[in-house]
């Protein structure tokens, strides 16, 4: 399965959680990983993605964090 990523590190909310939407919008399942360097990004991603029916994971790594949205085919 092929990881779609989205590096929306540096970016100021909301622009990360519109990255991803356009991104969840295209992607009806998969596996898709956010980069992001603040918190709040990484909480505001989760929350939208978890409101989209996509299961999350959330993991530090440097610099920030990395979320990865998973969602199986129907």
């Amino acid at each position: 399965m092929n990881v779609i990523t989205i590096d929306a590190s540096g970016l100021s909310c909301p622009q990360p959680v519109m990255e991803t939407k356009k991104i969840l919008d295209k992607t009806p399942s998969g596996q898709v990983e956010v980069l992001v360097d603040t918190a709040t990004s990484r909480d505001n991603v989760g929350r939208f993605a978890e409101n989209k029916g996509w299961k999350v994971v959330k993991e530090e790594r440097p610099g920030g964090y990395r979320v990865l949205l998973e969602k199986n085919a129907p």
